[in-house]
């Protein structure tokens, strides 16, 4: 409870300072006036405003001075059959970290709203994060030079990408600019205590008790839990610094995780949806997910999608082999109550559905 009334109070001032930073970048473009900036970013930065990219078409920064094709990195349409769809669902789905919200609700309707809720918020992102970022390649495009500065490392000399949104911050008024980055900060370590507290979660309840200590008792239990949450920190500090010469980190981040996306999400489908599914078959996704997503690293989002397609193919192959799949006692029984949901959720996801076809219409 006390987690979730924290993401509440962040989640408030997080929109607001974002929606605040995104009122004056776009007055700082416009020379005052907001919808006069709007119309500069369209004119000034036209090919940033399409979400499926061309080859050769749109030009980004490689972190390293030069320029890069963003096709590389997000394929035009191939983007969403090939490979995004698999980590949305991955990490929206499947990750303890996202689903531990939903899983406290106290029933599955409130879980229900919960989700729709986040959706809808989730669709500010492009104007609170997109627009703002746009804003920010205009204002050093147009040769201001202390903004400029503002986003250049120390260390590269380099403006990068990922000091946008902290250089963007600084042109909020002091109130409020102390209130958002105080959300920024709080938000950041609320995700650590919640990565912490699933890490320490799956290592103590599915590794620790079921294989090295199955008598181990509640007290033991937390103890190894706070020294492996610290183990993770002290692994995460370490890797920290390597991140900073890198352009954007989001980047590294998504591309890396994709590397179990596909695994993860094969085992979550198949475990749920398909009750013959065997212990040895989520054993193959797991283990093969890793070396499958390193021998078609040069196809990046793509490999998501080919990656799940082979291991999904290996998964039903090792089902069937296994005649004890046929009456599996373990399998999960699906009920249709499960998936019943409210009138108030089928309108909120039409909404959240229709919003996204209308934004992939307008800027394609």
């Amino acid at each position: 409870m006390a987690v979730a009334w924290t993401d509440v109070v962040q989640v408030v001032f997080l929109v607001l300072g974002g929606l605040a930073t995104t009122y004056l970048a776009l007055e700082m473009v416009g020379q005052g006036d907001v919808l006069a900036g709007l119309g500069q970013l369209r004119q000034k930065a036209p090919d940033h405003f399409h979400m499926i990219f061309e080859q050769g078409k749109t030009m980004i920064p490689d972190g390293k001075g030069g320029q890069k094709d963003a096709y590389m990195d997000l394929p035009g349409l191939s983007v969403l059959i090939g490979g995004m769809w698999i980590v949305n669902l991955s990490y929206w789905g499947c990750n303890q970290y996202i689903t531990q919200r939903a899983l406290a609700a106290k029933n599955l309707d409130e879980a229900q709203k919960g989700v729709i809720f986040a959706g809808f918020l989730k669709l500010l992102m492009p104007l609170i994060v997109v627009i703002p970022g746009i804003a920010a390649f205009v204002i050093v495009q147009g040769g201001d030079t202390a903004f400029a500065q503002a986003m250049t490392d120390g260390a590269t000399g380099l403006v990068k990408s990922d000091k946008a949104y902290p250089a963007l911050l600084n042109l909020l008024p002091n109130g409020l600019k102390g209130l958002a980055f105080a959300a920024l900060a709080a938000a950041i370590v609320s995700s650590l205590a919640s990565m912490a507290n699933s890490t320490a979660t799956i290592f103590t309840m599915d590794l620790y008790k079921h294989y090295f200590n199955p008598q181990a008792g509640e007290t033991q239990l937390v103890q190894v839990g706070r020294i492996v949450a610290l183990l993770a920190f002290g692994i995460a500090a370490l890797v920290a610094p390597a991140l900073g010469a890198l352009d954007q980190a989001f980047q590294f981040i998504q591309e890396y995780t994709g590397f179990v996306s596909p695994g993860v999400f094969a085992i979550f489908v198949f475990g749920f949806f398909w009750k013959r599914t065997t212990a040895n078959a989520a054993l193959f996704a797991a283990i093969a997910t890793i070396p499958l997503s390193t021998l078609f690293k040069f196809v990046f989002i793509d490999r998501m999608g080919l990656v799940f397609v082979i291991i999904a193919v290996g998964m039903v192959l090792i089902s069937y082999l296994d005649p004890r799949s046929k009456d599996n006692p373990k399998g999960i029984t699906l009920e249709s109550s499960l998936f019943r949901t409210s009138m108030g959720f089928n309108i909120g996801a039409v909404g959240i559905v229709g919003i996204l076809a209308a934004l992939y219409t307008i800027f394609w």
